[in-house]
């Protein structure tokens, strides 16, 4: 056997980080980070090699082969009725194929993502949990962003403050969380440095992309007549709908120390996430 064919028996050996979601805000990001340093990694979708699908369990085992750490996402929500049975399904059916390290992206202030966070404890995994504030990239990478284009982000949000949380944050906790000793057990309640009312963060976005961006507040009503109008699909709809009448009434305004503890560093702030972000010109202006 020569040299290069130990060298490809070797990599191939080498057990893999899964990441479900992986093509999503946060678990591309994760996949990016864990690439360059050179780690094998698998990315769980229903495209991927072999596919994974929560919804049908039979494609979870073969997902597990040959892995060693997993990185949860649950799509489309942790909110959905449902979410923690396949979580704790999921991470028992990980730790019986003695894959122990699971790290679960979850929400703050949801009940149903709590149930899920507990799944995952009863497990016998060594987890970890990151409970993520609003993502800032929602503006940029999401639902939100043809309203930023469109110079009118209508919402039901009031003057409730948000500590948005920066994806990229998250993305460094959970590789972290991943690779590193010190973080099985751990909660990490990931926020921003500063609380924004969602008048505040359009203001910081029509400073950084020079675009005029307003802030409307609307009913619950009209927010979900104007979901309707965009197509967007019922259950999307409805984990929207239940977000701004229900988890958006200042539960989640606190701040945490989640990134400090996990990182040693102080989180990303909102006005350096709308700068990155209108550099890339997603907002139809480059700086």
């Amino acid at each position: 056997m020569n040299n290069d064919t130990v060298k490809k028996v070797a990599v191939e050996d080498k057990k893999q980080i899964l990441i479900l979601g992986g093509t999503g805000k946060t678990g591309r990001r994760v996949a990016e980070r864990l690439t360059a340093r050179g780690l094998p990694i698998r990315i769980g979708s229903r495209s991927g090699e072999p596919s994974f699908d929560w919804e049908k369990q039979s494609t979870w085992e073969s997902s597990l082969r040959n892995v060693e750490a997993v990185y949860i996402t649950y799509y489309p929500d942790l909110a959905l009725p449902g979410a923690a049975a396949a979580i704790g399904a999921f991470a028992e059916l990980a730790v019986k194929n003695g894959i122990k390290r699971l790290v679960l992206l979850s929400g703050r202030g949801e009940e149903e993502a709590q149930r899920s966070e507990q799944a995952l404890r009863n497990s016998g995994a060594d987890w970890t949990i990151l409970r993520a504030s609003w993502f800032c990239q929602n503006f940029s990478e999401s639902f939100l962003l043809e309203s930023v284009l469109s110079g009118t982000v209508a919402l039901p949000a009031a003057d409730v403050a948000e500590p948005f949380i920066d994806a990229e944050d998250i993305a460094d906790v959970a590789v972290a969380a991943l690779t590193e000793d010190g973080h099985v057990g751990q909660l990490y309640e990931l926020t921003g440095p500063r609380a924004l009312t969602f008048a505040e963060a359009t203001e910081e976005i029509a400073k950084a992309s020079g675009r005029q961006v307003r802030y409307v507040e609307v009913s619950a009503d009209q927010f979900i007549s104007m979901l309707a109008q965009e197509n967007i699909p019922a259950e999307v709809m409805e984990l929207l709908t239940d977000l701004f009448t229900k988890v958006l009434d200042g539960r989640n305004s606190h701040l945490t120390d989640g990134v400090q503890r996990a990182l040693g560093r102080e989180p990303r702030g909102f006005a350096d996430y709308a700068r990155d972000a209108a550099a890339t010109s997603v907002w139809g202006v480059s700086r």
